[in-house]
């Protein structure tokens, strides 16, 4: 429904955080014509992609995998814009590397024909199944990119045109569970663990995630794994230059503690006691923060039993750690695997506690990128994926803390100790405090077969009119590329309003 024109001339905006989500709908919105101030809590944006600087030291303090560029590219080009206007892209090799904990490594590279052989060797005829897989993962993710990520369907009568029936087969894609999709084409455990690993990246597990989401692995295996110019944070500089040049005001250090509806405007008021009076309202902060704590009880969709009841991804135990010396054998990306994860999983989705056996992933970005650390010296950042709501004390982290360097010691034979000259650790309260995350999950609604699609809190408020919502928690869900297309889809929905 979007239009290029300046359909929202004389129509303020406040675009409620300054994450991915925020971002993307507060560039839409102004394209539109709209006059938009997007609002931050904290002093820099990016939400959860936010940046650490320390001692010579630069983190990506959440998201640090760049996928989908055909997402970011389509962002970009709907301004006229071009990405590599605004940074330049760095193909890995590998993509990443696998330490299996009984001492087996694998690394998975840009060469479709190594990766084969790889897979052939684990399990006969393991080749051509992953050949096979591939395809119909490119397939399927053709059709949902198109007809079900880009085309919002909030309603279920949407769900009842010719588009959707022709894309049948990728529908009943969800009436089964990653686990099972997977282990149709692979017997042996550890391919089965390779083609499942990216369901770290949607907050969910094997058992609960629809198979529809195996299209994750085309992105993977086919459009490949990148390093962004400056990382990741340089993309968030990007997308927040494009916004001041579509004439978006970005104010920062404000965090907003009421949004209420007063006639024709709305009332917004600010920690500290800055008042913003807009015809509109775009949240890209926490949903159920947004509408838990921010929105007077009449004002709520959803009651506090709804947030309680719904599956929510993971959290992390973040380490960034400043080390001396060089990391190796780790590449840029790098998962270390427990024989058997299952353990893990249901650590943090059956019977929450901290895990005594993870799975979990380290990013060294001073191996692409030697900006990122001093002269011999390289950046590592640690997370370890763990329930949200856990208890998270000084004193747990700590031990965690120790433990978890044991196992990087034990499973990659890079021990850190005696070498880490700075080192920050950030877990369940910060995400809380930091980011007003419910419950501290690191990203929100994990993508269940019932927390998918229509599932999903819907964008537009059914009980505020113009309030409106975008980020990880809305269609299409969770990660940077989801949350751009959300923005759009937020965006839309403001104009065909306004348009009627």
């Amino acid at each position: 429904m979007r239009t290029t024109d300046t359909c929202l001339t004389d129509t303020s905006v406040v675009v409620v955080g300054g994450g991915f989500g925020g971002l993307s709908a507060a560039c839409y919105l102004a394209q539109a014509g709209a006059d938009v101030e997007l609002v931050e809590k904290n002093a820099q944006l990016g939400g959860r992609a936010s940046r650490l600087e320390t001692n010579g030291f630069r983190f990506d303090m959440g998201p640090s995998w760049y996928l989908m560029p055909d997402v970011f590219e389509r962002f970009f080009g709907h301004f006229d814009r071009d990405v590599g206007e605004y940074y330049a892209l760095n193909r890995l090799d590998p993509h990443y590397r696998i330490f299996f904990k009984d001492g087996d490594r694998v690394d998975i590279t840009p060469d479709r024909e190594q990766v084969i052989e790889t897979f052939e060797s684990y399990e006969p005829g393991a080749g051509d199944a992953l050949r096979e897989y591939l395809a119909a993962s490119e397939e399927q993710y053709s059709i949902a990119m198109e007809n079900f990520v880009y085309e919002d369907r909030p309603r279920l009568r949407d769900w009842i045109d010719r588009d959707v029936m022709n894309a049948a087969s990728i529908g009943f894609q969800l009436l089964g569970t990653m686990d099972e999709y997977v282990a149709e084409y692979f017997d042996h455990p550890k391919l089965q663990q390779i083609m499942q690993y990216t369901l770290v990246f949607l907050g969910g597990a094997p058992k609960n995630t629809p198979a529809l989401y195996n299209m994750m692995s085309h992105v993977d295996f086919n459009m490949g794994v990148w390093y962004p110019e400056d990382g990741i944070g340089g993309v968030v500089d990007s997308i927040a230059d494009l916004a001041v040049e579509l004439g978006v005001t970005t104010t920062l250090g404000t965090e907003i503690n009421e949004i209420t509806r007063r006639q024709e405007h709305f009332h917004l008021e600010a920690v500290g006691g800055d008042v913003f009076t807009p015809d509109i309202v775009v949240s890209g902060a926490d949903y159920a923060h947004t509408e838990q704590d921010l929105l007077p009880s009449r004002a709520r969709q959803y009651d506090a039993e709804y947030w309680d009841e719904r599956t929510y991804a993971p959290s992390a135990f973040l380490m960034y750690l400043g080390v001396e010396g060089d990391i190796d054998p780790l590449a840029h990306h790098t998962l270390i695997v427990p024989p058997d994860w299952d353990q893990h999983f249901e650590q943090i989705f059956d019977r929450p506690t901290w895990p005594d056996d993870p799975a979990y992933y380290l990013c060294a970005p001073s191996k692409t990128d030697e900006e990122v650390a001093p002269d011999g010296h390289s950046a590592l950042f640690v997370l370890v994926p763990v329930a949200a709501g856990l208890e998270d004390t000084t004193d747990i982290r700590e031990q965690y803390r120790d433990f978890v360097l044991g196992d990087i010691a034990e499973h990659t034979g890079v021990d850190l100790h005696g070498r880490i000259v700075c080192e920050e650790l950030f877990c369940i309260e910060d995400f809380i405090s930091v980011y007003n995350s419910w419950n501290g999950t690191a990203l929100g609604l994990a993508h269940t077969l019932r927390q998918t699609a229509l599932f999903r809190p819907p964008h537009r408020s059914d009980a505020v009119d113009g309030l409106y919502f975008a980020g990880g928690y809305t269609t299409p869900g969770i990660g940077m590329p989801m949350c751009l297309i959300s923005g759009e889809h937020a965006a839309d929905a403001v104009i065909k309003d306004r348009s009627e």
